[in-house]
């Protein structure tokens, strides 16, 4: 399957839920307001650091993915991930926020907002791409979502690639927001919000069916096997 467009799909719907979740780091970016192009470009930064944060997360798990693939697990892991997404959608947020480490987060969110006031007193570029990296740390489901898609490759640099095109999907939204504050309206970031749950759970369908191994071009294509072949046998 294409990691390509879903990726990007799903960054770019997404982006309208980081609007609301990000929106008041994006906001309070220190960037030159005096200039377009140093604001155009600090708000690039930025983002481009939680493009290249969310991109070494799709690297690192994408080697995981890649670990199961070369063990023989390919049609079990593609099965198990979109399963795992679908439940993870399809569940009651009364259910899933049971499940909530809070002590642990409390702790994680406390050293990352220091970190990030310290930056937050500079104003210079390399400031604003490693606020972008430190944004890319914070807990997110969509984030989580897109990291299932990067183990669902199967390989490293196509999970790590998958995980930079998801961030350069949010980029628009976020660089909008930047840009013109304000611009995008509660009503419509509900309207794409609504549509999000609807992408993803297309998305882990196609998982499914992938690894259900049918013989569908594009959507379920045989797998090639995996399976070390002996030589000596091939000569008999």
């Amino acid at each position: 399957m294409n990691s390509l467009l879903p990726a990007l799909t799903l960054g770019f719907l997404g982006s309208f839920h980081c609007v609301g979740m990000c929106g008041p780091i994006a906001l309070a970016l220190p960037l030159n307001r005096e200039s377009l192009f140093s604001k155009i470009f600090g708000a690039l930064l930025y983002n481009f650091g939680r493009a290249f944060m969310y991109a070494l997360f799709g690297g690192l798990f994408g080697l995981l993915g890649q670990s199961l693939v070369l063990a023989g697990y390919q049609q079990a892991l593609s099965i198990s991930i979109g399963v795992i997404i679908l439940v993870v959608v399809l569940l009651p947020a009364s259910l899933t926020n049971k499940f909530k480490i809070t002590a642990i987060i409390y702790s994680y969110l406390g050293n990352i907002k220091q970190k990030l006031a310290v930056l937050f007193k500079k104003s210079n570029f390399s400031s604003l791409f490693f606020i972008g990296i430190l944004n890319g740390l914070l807990p997110c489901g969509l984030v989580y979502l897109g990291i299932a898609g990067a183990i669902a490759t199967g390989n490293g640099i196509q999970g790590s690639l998958f995980m930079f095109l998801f961030g350069l999907g949010t980029i628009p939204a976020m660089i909008s927001l930047n840009l013109i504050s304000g611009s995008i309206s509660v009503n419509f970031r509900n309207k794409i919000n609504k549509v999000v749950p609807v992408f993803v759970v297309f998305m882990a369908l196609l998982l499914i069916l992938r690894g259900l191994d049918l013989g569908i071009p594009y959507v379920s294509p045989k797998m090639s096997s995996t399976a070390p072949v002996c030589s000596k046998c091939c000569h008999k």
